[in-house]
Parts: C-alpha cells; structure tokens; sequence
C-alpha cells in the first residue's frame, strides 16, 4: 500500500528533530508553522503537495548561521542534504527535482528566482513566518540570543546613520522584514503578508512614540 501524505509528514518530522541544528529564530515550531502556511497557500494557489510537503518540511535541515561565510549556500545545502536524504527513504523520484529547487529557492539571502508554483509557495511561506506577531518574537529572540540592543540610542530609526542590523534589532525591520511583502510570489501570499506587516508598522509607530 503507498503511503500517504501525512505518513511522510510523520517521517519528515523526525528527520527534522533529530537531524536539524536549531537556533532561536529557527526551531522546530518555526518548521511546522512554516509547513502549516505552505499548506494553506498550496490549497488555495493549486501547487502540489506531494512537493510543497516535503519542501517546507526540510528547507532549513542545514541551518547555516547568519555570521557564516557559507550563509549565501545554506539554502543549496539544505536542497541538496533533502535530496540526499528523500532518496534514502524513497520517496518519488518524480518530485525530487522540483523538491531540490524549492528548498534552494526559498532563502532571502540566497536570492534565487522561483521557477516553479510549489518554489513560490515555499519562499511565501516562509517569509511569511518573519512577519506578524510571530516574527516581532523571532526577531527579538535571535537578537537577544547574539546580545544585539533593541536600537541604537543615539538614534533609534537610523534617520542619520546607515541601517546595522548586525548592531541592532530594529535595524533588521528595515533592512529585511518590511521588505518581505514586496517579495511574496503568490496572491494568498501576500495578502498574508500584507496582513502581518500591518502588525509590525504598528510596533514600530508605537515604539517611536514611547521612546519619545
């Protein structure tokens, strides 16, 4: 009997949680949050799931830090440990090219074109897990994590110094989170993202009037 989708998700997960090197930002709820948009977004755009699964699933199994030399590859590692490890467990040869390109393809910093619906669905639903509430806490978690201020006193917003969001945490809103519904790919993407990013305008507005 062929297993079923959800039997491969099973599988899926305990690769991730045995295999994966986490960090704050990148924990196994970012995974099944990231899995759980890619679903939402796949049913109503119409892609395969039989890809997008797979993909969301192990799109960060190789999670190169931030600081590395190798983060521009991290998506391409990811792609090709997946792949690798899809044909140990013989999965359908039929979806390992597409599976490969969406895992590639859907980091920010690797700035890869997506060449397929189900790529597009994967990148959406990842950068959708940076905005909103959620990504206001990964944000500030993984900046905690490096020691990193919320902003910079002198001058909060960066309206007279370059944006340094290896510094501080706000600076990492301008430099990358409010940029992301510009980049989603599919209508219910962003219309997701659009929604989120209201949170973090709000945020923002709200922090510059306590500040004061």
């Amino acid at each position: 009997m062929p297993i079923s989708l959800s039997e491969w998700e099973a599988i899926f997960e305990l690769f991730v949680i045995n295999n994966m090197k986490f960090d704050a930002a990148h924990d196994l709820e970012h995974i099944k949050r990231v899995v759980s948009n890619a679903k939402d977004i796949c049913i109503k755009e119409g892609g395969e799931l039989a890809i997008v699964l797979p993909a969301a699933w192990l799109h960060d199994c190789i999670n190169v830090p931030k600081t590395s030399e190798l983060r521009a590859q991290g998506s391409k590692l990811s792609a090709d440990k997946a792949i690798e490890y899809l044909k140990e467990i013989s999965y359908p040869q039929e979806f390992l090219g597409d599976i490969h390109h969406a895992v590639h393809a859907h980091s920010f910093s690797a700035n890869i074109e997506t060449n397929t619906l189900e790529a597009r669905i994967v990148q959406d639903a990842d950068r959708i897990d940076a905005l909103g509430a959620l990504g206001l806490a990964r944000c500030l978690m993984y900046s905690a994590s490096k020691n990193r201020p919320l902003y910079d006193s002198s001058d909060p917003f960066a309206s007279k110094r370059e944006l340094d969001e290896d510094k501080f945490a706000i600076d990492h809103f301008y430099t990358k989170l409010l940029k992301l519904p510009n980049s989603t790919k599919t209508e219910h993407g962003k219309r997701l993202a659009n929604k989120r990013c209201e949170f973090l305008l709000v945020f923002l507005k709200t922090l510059k009037e306590e500040i004061k």
